[in-house]
């Protein structure tokens, strides 16, 4: 009698479990066969407008023309979802309506013009908001409950991330980790898992290819590396912190412009004129060949900076893409340099700042660890690891996203005036 009672218990609990994994992995696939298409043509679409823009220099003259062009664009069609990366968090945090589907194409419009022109951005900003927007949509269709709308929101979010960078692990992990600061969404964290692996199989079903990057050699962990990794991990923090402030800095600065099409114009011209006294195309675009440059050559001391410098003026100004392919950038040319005076090797301090700078600005540590691991090998992984989590301690409370909210403050010395401390935050 009792193992009658205790089968019948078990059918109860695996029965519903079984129709919740058949019901997301239907969901998720649909969202990965689209989000990873979408983030193919984002990747094709990229590639195309930095070679001809490389081949045709004279048309970085005409940034403020294209700035123009995705101001009156996102002006006109796109007030409802010009905040982005933000307004998913914010649905997240407070659902209110089903993200407008037009998000979708006019990020991906308006990072090409971007991109094509010469401005300084990302595509991780974009492959999210094109996730977000198409899972969405599902809401409707699908007629899911509150509950179930927000778990779709953070499986469109990883589908997004994982198919642009071919980081799977990372990309489900980001979702669940990027919206509350100091914990992790574990009511999603089946529908992440497999919209980002089903995601990033897709977008390869298109015959995309991510780069490689390599880390030939890496030494045994002992108490010097460790210590080692933390210094850098907390030089890699302060940078993503001063690369935050700065966006935030120049969004408020464009701001006083009152007609928000002028914003990018001006941007432009100003950026034009940088590139044009510079006489580098260096720190534009997405940086990829100094990105790759960095794991076996030293860069200067400056490049982290002017590049820093470059995408917080880019996005301030009102131009569209993400922010991580440029904090790829600014990690590994730093990481690249401090090789130069830390006794570890280039590859390897650059891998480090690859995401160690990108934790410390999205406030995602476990996320960008996986995504070292996947990108450079788990031989490295103690030392990313390291990195990341300096990085993240080091970073501040704030982030690249404004409405990230803090859950736990990152240092817990506090103690009784922890509730204050967020309050004021």
């Amino acid at each position: 009698m009792k193992t009658t009672k205790i089968t019948r218990k078990t059918s109860l609990e695996i029965l519903p479990t079984i129709y919740y994994v058949l019901k997301w992995l239907l969901i998720c696939t649909i969202i990965g066969i689209l989000a990873g298409s979408a983030s193919a043509i984002l990747l094709i679409s990229l590639n195309w407008a930095t070679d001809w823009r490389e081949s045709h220099l004279w048309i970085i003259s005409l940034l403020p023309i294209g700035g123009i062009i995705v101001g009156l664009m996102y002006h006109y069609l796109g007030k409802d979802v010009v905040k982005g990366n933000n307004q998913l968090l914010e649905e997240l945090h407070s659902p209110k309506k089903v993200i407008p589907f037009r998000m979708a194409p006019l990020i991906l419009i308006g990072t090409v013009i971007t991109h094509f022109f010469g401005g300084s951005a990302g595509r991780e900003g974009t492959a999210v908001q094109m996730g977000g927007a198409i899972a969405d949509q599902f809401s409707k269709y699908f007629k899911l409950r509150p509950r179930d709308r927000k778990i779709l929101l953070y499986a469109g979010i990883s589908a997004g991330f994982a198919s642009v960078f071919g980081t799977p692990l990372a990309g489900a992990v980001f979702a669940l980790e990027v919206l509350i600061i100091g914990r992790i969404k574990y009511d999603a964290i089946l529908p992440t898992f497999l919209a980002a692996v089903l995601a990033n199989y897709f977008s390869h079903f298109w015959h995309v290819e991510h780069t490689h990057y390599e880390i030939p050699f890496t030494p045994d962990v002992d108490f010097l590396g460790v210590c080692i990794a933390i210094f850098a991990g907390i030089l890699f923090g302060f940078s993503g912190r001063i690369f935050s402030k700065l966006v935030h800095y120049f969004g408020n600065l464009f701001k006083k412009i009152k007609y928000p099409p002028l914003r990018p114009f001006y941007g432009g011209i100003v950026i034009a004129l940088a590139v044009y006294f510079i006489g580098t195309t260096k720190y534009i675009g997405l940086g990829v060949p100094t990105i790759v440059a960095s794991f076996t050559e030293q860069q200067a001391f400056y490049d982290f900076f002017i590049k820093i410098l470059f995408t917080t003026f880019t996005i301030g100004a009102g131009f569209k893409g993400g922010e991580v392919t440029p904090l790829f950038f600014i990690g590994a040319t730093l990481g690249s340099f401090l090789s130069s005076f830390l006794p570890l090797p280039m590859a390897l301090l650059a891998g480090m700042g690859f995401v160690a700078v990108f934790s410390g600005a999205t406030n995602t540590p476990i996320a960008c660890t996986l995504m070292g691991i996947e990108l450079f090998g788990i031989e490295a992984g103690v030392f990313i690891g390291i990195a990341c989590v300096s990085a993240y301690l080091f970073s501040g409370h704030t982030g690249i996203y404004s409405a990230q909210k803090i859950g736990v403050p990152k240092n817990n010395l506090l103690g009784k005036d922890q509730d204050k401390f967020l309050n004021e935050l």
